[in-house]
């Protein structure tokens, strides 16, 4: 696949494959805040290798505008955490020493994601839970319902002690609105705002899976730079209309 790439203000955007652009990036970034294809939806292989719409869509919902199939979200246990090593070890060439690293999992893959961030070579510091409150969904009434995402951080090396800002909360609450979104497992902008505070004032904030921009978001209204990779064409030009919007508007 060919990279396409769009300049917005002090947004870049990439249209390919996250570590073909990865491997070309020549950017110094201050935050890597991302949401990767999950793997999950299943405790099966069989499970896992549905399309995304049939695992993480509730029926009735499936001809809302942002349920768009998205690829990269089938693989078995071992090779999600082959690649997601392979991404991080390439997107820790870009991070300055001490950058943020975040990355959302569920509680299907938060072992295997915890594992895989510290073989990116990156520093494991703890774990931001997202609670999407009560109207979350349950599988049925004898269920606990999965009501938290989870995002692993941490840092490309020492977590320099800051005078600026901090320290964060270590717990987000935030109902999903699915008529605000963009994306099928989309994130909200608030969400995602809490995380990029994290990020030097004016700094880079690198998203290898952007889908709808939501990070970009965030990033851009805080006065930060963006950096986003999408491999669907649909959702990279759903991400390119919104941060054109925003920055005409900023």
């Amino acid at each position: 696949m060919a990279i396409e790439k769009v300049q917005i203000g002090d947004a870049t955007l990439y249209r390919g494959d996250a570590l073909a652009v990865l491997q070309e990036l020549d950017t110094p970034v201050d935050a890597l805040i991302t949401d990767p294809p999950y793997s999950s939806g299943g405790l099966h292989r069989s499970d896992r290798a549905q399309p995304a719409g049939r695992k993480y869509v509730s029926s009735g919902f499936e001809g809302l505008a942002h349920n768009v199939d998205f690829t990269g979200d089938h693989l078995d246990a071992r090779s999600w955490a082959y690649w997601m090593t392979l991404w991080m070890s390439a997107a820790r060439d870009h991070l300055k020493s001490g950058a943020y690293v975040m990355v959302f999992t569920d509680w299907r893959q938060l072992p295997a994601c915890t594992d895989v961030f510290q073989g990116g070579g990156f520093v494991w510091r703890g774990l931001v839970p997202w609670d999407k409150t009560q109207a979350s969904r349950a599988p049925h009434k004898g269920y606990f319902r999965h009501q938290c995402e989870y995002v692993v951080w941490g840092t490309n090396g020492p977590c320099h002690q800051r005078d600026d800002a901090g320290p964060f909360p270590g717990f987000i609450t935030k109902k999903v609105v699915a008529k605000e979104k963009l994306h099928m497992t989309g994130k909200p902008v608030e969400v995602m705002e809490g995380l990029v505070a994290a990020c030097t004032p004016g700094g880079v904030v690198l998203d290898p899976f952007m889908g709808s921009a939501s990070t970009g978001v965030a990033a851009l209204q805080s006065g930060r730079k963006f950096i986003g990779v999408e491999k669907s064409p649909h959702y990279f030009d759903v991400a390119c209309r919104r941060i054109e919007a925003l920055s005409k508007a900023l």
